[in-house]
């Protein structure tokens, strides 16, 4: 009797027969994790651990290091003094002499050092000069020290802060945190530009018009950073022109690095803007903890790097007059210039390779 229920029907006569269901999920598992997949997330692990191990390895056990001191006292008693500051163990102080307590204070004023001591040997207390607003940290290290130092002598001392940061500057980290999200900005800004219009530049023109839209952006980020830390906020108040110039200068400089080392290394260099400037920069920027409590590497590289050139900058035109900016602002500008001069170069050896294969 023939069957009446439904049937499924077998393969065609001499058709080959179909995957295994193993052999279709190993051709899924080898289609989504691709080779370029593994990389990719192997750097993000880098990254990842490199951050890790960045912040920790500069934050972990800040210690002074040869904070810059000036010594003012009458006759030979300032070299003294000087000297014994020099020889204390582990070398927190790098001392120097000051002619006169206005010296003195002149000196913490200008950044030249982050503290001053005014003895006086007509009386049993002296004078710690500090500028917290140079780093609250550092002034809070230099007080301990001396603190130690003046018990051990039987004396006594009192602590003058002559530049404090303002009441909505808590911490004196403003500076810090404004550079920080301009600079973020910066990078952001190039990695989607890159991402948009392909990570390399097909040609120069190309790099041009990115290198463009990244200073108009640059200009107005600096503008709205800016006018949150000042008329909105009022953490940094008094040099809104000026923050908006460095601020500026700050967005560009890390945006135009950022297209160079797209320019080179395609998609990776977003993640060589990331090492540098976020895992390697910001701890070593000077925000939580001035370079003269950080350990040597981080102490070594902080300057020279966009987060920390433009803390400095931002730090000493708010609360400093502008002094030891020069210094900050060239390395910006460098990194601004270097920029834009290696990403038109690498367009132009990219373009030429391809006219010379077509």
């Amino acid at each position: 009797m023939a069957p009446t229920g439904p049937t499924t029907p077998g393969p065609a006569p001499g058709a080959a027969p179909g995957p295994s269901p193993r052999h279709r999920f190993t051709g899924e598992l080898r289609d989504a994790v691709s080779r370029r997949a593994v990389l990719l997330v192997t750097a993000v692990l880098a990254l990842q651990l490199g951050f890790v191990l960045s912040y920790i390895g500069a934050f972990h056990a800040p210690k002074p290091h040869r904070i810059p001191v000036a010594v003012t006292a009458p006759g030979q008693a300032a070299e003294q003094i000087a000297a014994r500051f020099d020889a204390l163990p582990g070398g927190p102080f790098r001392a120097r002499t000051a002619d006169s307590p206005a010296q003195a204070r002149q000196l913490v004023l200008t950044r030249e050092v982050d503290a001053a001591f005014v003895f006086d040997p007509r009386a049993r207390t002296d004078t710690l000069l500090i500028a917290s607003a140079g780093g609250p940290s550092v002034s809070d290290a230099a007080t301990q020290i001396v603190r130690r130092v003046e018990t051990a002598q039987g004396r006594q001392f009192r602590i003058t802060d002559l530049r404090a940061p303002s009441p909505q500057d808590g911490r004196g980290l403003s500076s810090f945190y404004l550079v920080l999200g301009w600079m973020i900005g910066g990078y952001l800004a190039a990695a989607i530009l890159g991402m948009a219009g392909g990570a390399r530049p097909a040609n120069p023109h190309r790099t041009v018009i990115r290198l463009l839209g990244l200073a108009v952006y640059a200009v107005v980020s600096g503008l709205g950073g800016a006018i949150i830390a000042d008329p909105v906020l009022g953490a940094l108040t008094g040099h809104f022109a000026a923050l908006w110039a460095i601020g500026t200068l700050v967005v560009f400089a890390s945006g135009a690095a950022t297209v160079a080392f797209q320019t080179l290394l395609g998609t990776a260099g977003v993640g060589v803007a990331i090492l540098l400037f976020v895992v390697l920069g910001n701890p070593s920027a000077g925000g939580a903890y001035p370079g003269a409590l950080l350990p040597t590497f981080w102490r070594s590289i902080g300057p020279w790097l966009p987060p920390g050139a433009g803390t400095t900058a931002v730090r000493n035109t708010v609360y400093f007059d502008g002094h030891h900016t020069t210094g900050p602002l060239w390395v910006l500008g460098c990194y601004a210039a270097g920029g834009i001069a290696v990403a038109l170069a690498g367009a132009l050896l990219r373009a030429r390779r391809l006219r010379r294969t077509a």
